[in-house]
């Protein structure tokens, strides 16, 4: 794909440090080497021949995976699905991002995080707007609240970013607490800007330990309580089998939809 070579040229052509890195043969690594160099990319201004070439890319690499609109769907309870997934295939208002403080991205090459993943197929100008936004905040995003930034290459139309509590040890109220305010800022910030459907990963699960039985209650929890006050799509996204079962018994054990991405 002479997009991807171009790419690859054009990231490596900014790292001095790089430049006796050898460019594969196989499609598959050389993906692999074009992600990792984007997950390093520091969050700075790239040649428009450059973004036109990632946007061609990336676009048809989303369009080759297959696009899941919400009009696909099927609803479990009014206003409510739930979907298993790749969150960056969903074609909706808006998607969730589960951030860390930084609000930059996850700078591990190639790691398998949905933050990870959003930046990677959003593309480059993702970083640059969330660091734009925290350079003018001028402090590390706090837990619980969210920003809102454009989806660039992805199918839906906003990424929305919340930080979710880190839980170490026993799992305490305050953590809970910060997890209820971290879907109920989404929530707000969707409705504050117009957006009418919103889809959720499962926020702090994974990597930041919160449990996923509970953290699943506190969703499903607040998204109903917001309902009742709001006229808003919310789409429970779920990759793991022990997520997606957790879900189906909270919402009634109703056939939701599913996606073989």
């Amino acid at each position: 794909m002479k997009d991807l070579d171009f790419l690859i040229q054009y990231l490596l052509s900014e790292r001095r440090d790089l430049k006796d890195i050898a460019v594969p043969e196989a499609e598959a690594d050389k993906f692999r080497l074009y992600r990792s160099l984007v997950n390093i990319r520091p969050a700075v201004r790239a040649d428009a021949s450059f973004l036109q070439a990632e946007d061609a890319f990336l676009q048809a690499m989303t369009a080759q995976k297959g696009i899941t609109s919400l009009t696909d769907l099927t609803p479990v309870e009014a206003g409510i699905y739930l979907w298993r997934g790749d969150i960056t295939t969903l074609k909706c208002g808006a998607i969730v991002n589960a951030a860390n403080s930084g609000m930059t991205g996850c700078w591990q090459p190639c790691h398998s995080c949905i933050d990870n993943c959003i930046h990677t197929f959003a593309g480059v100008r993702l970083r640059y707007k969330c660091n734009e936004i925290m350079q003018a905040q001028g402090h590390e995003e706090p837990t619980g609240r969210a920003k809102i930034t454009p989806a660039y290459n992805l199918p839906c139309d906003y990424v929305i970013h919340t930080v979710g509590p880190i839980v170490q040890g026993r799992l305490t109220q305050t953590h809970c607490r910060l997890l209820e305010s971290a879907y109920q800022s989404c929530l707000e910030t969707a409705v504050q800007n117009g957006i009418a459907s919103i889809a959720f990963c499962c926020i702090s699960t994974g990597v930041f330990g919160f449990p996923q039985q509970e953290a699943a209650e506190i969703a499903v929890r607040t998204v109903r309580a917001f309902r009742r006050t709001h006229d808003i799509q919310v789409i429970f996204n779920v990759f793991k089998e022990e997520d997606y079962a957790i879900y189906r018994r909270l919402l009634g054990g109703a056939e939701p939809s599913e996606s073989g991405n």
